[in-house]
């Protein structure tokens, strides 16, 4: 069985994806790389299968009609057969010296009689033009050098949710919850990460700088003004979010677990109405109003604490002086978490 299996989700990536393949090569055959081409108009597909005839019984090419990031996740995760699943984009890449590390690590946890359900590291902003790179790391969060569970852990900071970037899950954990993601939607990395939360038991936390993450071009989804233009993208993926948060409601296997996946939902929550806010529009304003509707009518504990928090009262609320502090709260939030 190979240790891990890496999802690469690729569209009209051919400028940029050697780039990630070449990193993950080093992990030899203790490593399946899925490359799939989500439809891609440009050579994307070329360069896989050749990348697939190069290192047999190592990358895999996999060709599908365009069906968004998600739908590219999904069949990465039902044509892998690691014992853990990664996703990593294809403008992306990870460190060596890291990428040795975890597979040492998820080499030892194989055997173990309690599996390892998520093993988070640190992940890096490769911002263009940056000269100083963010690394975000759980240093003051997470316990290290020994397993955990969910009553172990310590407070997230606005900047340190677990994203994409610092997760790595057991397989059998995805498939076992039924974990789908949603096509033709951009943003589904959140739900990546948010969805089989409540499923995990037993975490770890390597305290490397793994995976790179490149952020710069104007066409990027966190660009601010293409954010805007899939707000609808946005809005779908933060009820899906309210979604899964209402289906355990009331019923967390831990208090710190329910604490976190809450303080992971306000944040998408504020960064959604803040760009609601931003497009300064009636029709905005309407499905800013509409969120938080959903919001108490599925999650209604949920929504009452939330509400009452600052930047939750500030972002569902109407008057000038809110906007203008949301506003301020989402430009720390920038900088602190290098959206471009």
């Amino acid at each position: 069985m190979k240790i891990l299996s890496i999802a690469i989700p690729s569209y009209n990536s051919q400028d940029y994806m050697r780039h990630c393949i070449e990193s993950l090569l080093p992990g030899g055959e203790d490593v399946e790389i899925l490359i799939v081409d989500d439809g891609s108009k440009d050579g994307t597909g070329q360069i896989a299968d050749e990348y697939e005839a190069a290192y047999p019984g190592i990358v895999r090419a996999l060709h599908q009609e365009n069906g968004g990031h998600g739908e590219a996740v999904n069949t990465g995760l039902s044509h892998a057969s690691g014992y853990y699943f990664k996703v990593v984009d294809s403008d992306d890449w990870v460190n060596p010296e890291a990428y040795e590390k975890i597979l040492a690590f998820l080499k030892q946890t194989l055997n173990d009689e309690d599996p390892l359900d998520m093993l988070i590291s640190n992940y890096v902003y490769e911002k263009q033009g940056a000269i100083h790179k963010k690394v975000i790391h759980y240093h003051s969060i997470l316990p290290e050098n020994c397993f955990f569970g969910w009553e172990d852990i310590g407070h997230f900071g606005p900047s340190q949710n677990i994203l994409m970037h610092s997760v790595i899950y057991r397989r059998e954990l995805l498939t076992g919850c039924g974990f789908r993601l949603p096509g033709h939607t951009f943003y589904v990395d959140n739900l990546f990460v948010f969805t089989p939360l409540p499923y995990v038991k037993r975490m770890y936390y390597l305290d490397v700088d793994f995976y790179r993450y490149f952020i710069g071009r104007e066409d990027q989804s966190v660009n601010e003004k293409v954010m805007m233009s899939r707000i609808d993208q946005q809005i779908r993926v933060n009820k899906l979010m309210i979604d899964t948060y209402a289906a355990h409601e009331g019923a967390f296997s831990s208090p710190k677990l329910e604490e976190y996946m809450l303080h992971y939902l306000s944040t998408i929550t504020l960064v959604t109405s803040v760009l609601l806010i931003k497009m300064k529009t009636d029709e905005a304003e309407v499905m800013r109003a509409d969120v938080w509707k959903y919001l108490e009518e599925n999650a209604p504990q949920a929504y009452r604490q939330m509400k009452h928090s600052t930047l939750g009262h500030l972002s569902s609320s109407r008057n000038k002086l809110s906007e203008k502090i949301t506003r301020g709260g989402y430009k720390i939030a920038q900088k602190w978490i290098g959206f471009n």
